[in-house]
């Protein structure tokens, strides 16, 4: 697999099909492969670059602070790409939203998939899902953890998405044991992000999501809502199609 070197990481990246350039960031329980169902349904229209944040996946990353929109743009510019339609999902939303204020000129267009945000007051149900996840996590119950994960954001989804998820989420969690990234989390400035954006949600996600969706939504000043029926927290995961048919005709 091909990988980008920035600053204290080689970033891990696969890019499908020939167009315009479409960049899609994975979820935090998730890495790049989330995204295999929607490239296979839209290689033939965009050149599709999808890639493994610090902690996920194949990357791999030394010791220090750094920032994953910094190394979004890295990737950006050693793919020579100028502009593209950028597609974040759950955390990597929030990546997403954060590079789209920093460089706005850099995205043509914005699609979130259930995105957090970190001035969100999270509801009891979230705080105690946390709070499970953590000391599962400190007590080296790591299989606990990953199953937090699976039965908390797609619970309902087919067993071959919750196989996935856990095998990626356990993946995730034991690189970030053995050296959790570094720095500040990204906090977006909304009002500077004025591209066309597409917030979409999950009619079946987490309360707590689907209202920072509609908060989105209200604050982006230039964008739409969809909500994707039959779906969780991942729902380029769980019915690409309908996904791939927003990032299509929105274009």
């Amino acid at each position: 697999m091909p990988t980008a070197e920035v600053t204290g990481a080689k970033l891990a990246y696969r890019v499908d099909g020939h167009g315009p350039d479409l960049v899609l960031v994975h979820a935090g329980i998730a890495d790049m492969r989330m995204w295999e169902p929607l490239v296979a349904l839209l290689d033939h229209r965009f050149r599709v670059v999808r890639y493994d944040m610090r902690g996920h996946g194949e990357t791999t990353y030394s010791a220090g602070e750094s920032s994953d929109a910094d190394d979004l743009a890295a990737l950006l510019a050693a793919l020579d790409i100028d502009t593209c339609t950028l597609v974040g999902a759950s955390f990597g939303g929030l990546v997403a939203l954060d590079f789209a204020a920093k460089h706005p000129e850099r995205v043509e267009r914005l699609v979130v998939i259930d995105a957090p945000l970190p001035d969100h007051s999270w509801s009891e149900q979230m705080t105690a899902f946390f709070e499970a996840e953590n000391s599962a996590i400190e007590a080296g119950r790591v299989e606990d953890a990953v199953q937090l994960n699976v039965e908390h954001f797609v619970g309902s989804a087919s067993s071959e998405v919750k196989a996935l998820v856990a095998e990626m989420q356990e993946r995730a969690f034991r690189l970030q044991l053995e050296l959790e990234p570094e720095g500040p989390g990204p906090e977006p400035q909304l009002s500077a992000i004025t591209m066309p954006a597409t917030v979409v949600m999950g009619e079946n996600d987490v309360p707590d999501f689907i209202a920072i969706a509609h908060r989105l939504a209200e604050e982006l000043p230039d964008a739409t809502l969809e909500c994707v029926p039959r779906t969780n927290h991942l729902p380029a995961l769980e019915r690409p199609e309908a996904v791939a048919a927003l990032i299509v005709s929105r274009r």
